[in-house]
């Protein structure tokens, strides 16, 4: 579980939404609105259900579950699963690799390692491989979408439910002022609604599953370049080094005392 996510959003409807509003002296009960409810809520949902496939508004809880669960896949782990794979294979050949290959859980690693092992052309394997990250990116960006057509959808149903509780308020006039304050209050909360929809759930999560797209990316990428490599018989320390390249200082020593090297 990702705490920091979970403590993002829980935290801050209790910040904005509670304390918020307690510390100016108001009552939270005052920004509970049904009519503001239907409208913007409703709306987010109808208009984002019109603009996105059925089949992707069914995994739109496993998408979102991507935001609430740190990934599994370790850089380290990998560039040293990558390094033992050369290891073995400047050692004992290719096709030593296959006895290894169902032992593992990643299925792009395990079909890279695959194609090597069955001889495939260098720069054939090379084009599977980037053809399928470019795929896998744009179901990312598909899942993705989902929550950014939200993001704009939530404002703009709460400006139009401004404009009916304006119209509604220019309707009842001044002598009636229990209606004329109750659909001002109307408008303005729907731009509320909107307003907190967008800025503290939709956006957040859409910025949050791009970070972990691209975390897949740049692990795929090293996945990529550690699997030409043992094709290309290098040496493991000439593997790791450059598999370590790809990611910051920080984590390269981290990595580094995994792999049982100091830098």
């Amino acid at each position: 579980m990702d705490l920091m996510t979970v403590i993002g959003l829980t935290g801050g409807a209790v910040t904005v939404m509670i304390l918020g509003i307690l510390a100016t002296g108001g009552n939270p009960a005052q920004f509970l609105d049904l009519a503001s409810v239907f409208i913007t809520i409703g709306g987010t949902i109808g208009a984002t259900m019109t603009s996105t496939p059925a089949h992707r508004l069914f995994n739109v809880w496993k998408i979102f579950s991507k935001v609430l669960f740190i990934p599994t896949q370790n850089p380290a782990e990998t560039i040293l699963t990558l390094v033992s794979f050369s290891e073995k294979a400047r050692r004992e050949g290719l096709l030593a690799l296959e006895d290894d290959l169902d032992e593992l859980e990643d299925k792009f690693l395990r079909k890279g390692l695959q194609l090597v092992v069955d001889g495939t052309d260098p720069a054939l394997v090379q084009n599977i491989l980037y053809t399928e990250l470019e795929n896998i990116e744009a179901r990312h960006a598909a899942g993705r979408q989902t929550f950014e057509d939200a993001a704009t959808f939530a404002p703009a149903f709460g400006m139009i439910g401004t404009l009916i509780g304006l119209i509604l308020a220019l309707f009842a006039g001044i002598e009636d002022r229990e209606a004329l304050v109750r659909n001002v209050a109307t408008a303005l909360i729907t731009t509320y609604y909107g307003a907190i929809m967008a800025n503290l759930f939709f956006i957040p999560v859409s910025n949050k599953l791009r970070d972990r797209n691209n975390t897949e990316m740049l692990l795929r990428e090293v996945m990529i370049h550690g699997i030409l490599a043992i094709q290309s018989g290098d040496n493991p320390r000439i593997v790791k080094d450059r598999l370590v390249s790809f990611l910051p200082p920080s984590v390269r020593e981290e990595i580094s005392e995994e792999v049982g090297e100091k830098k």
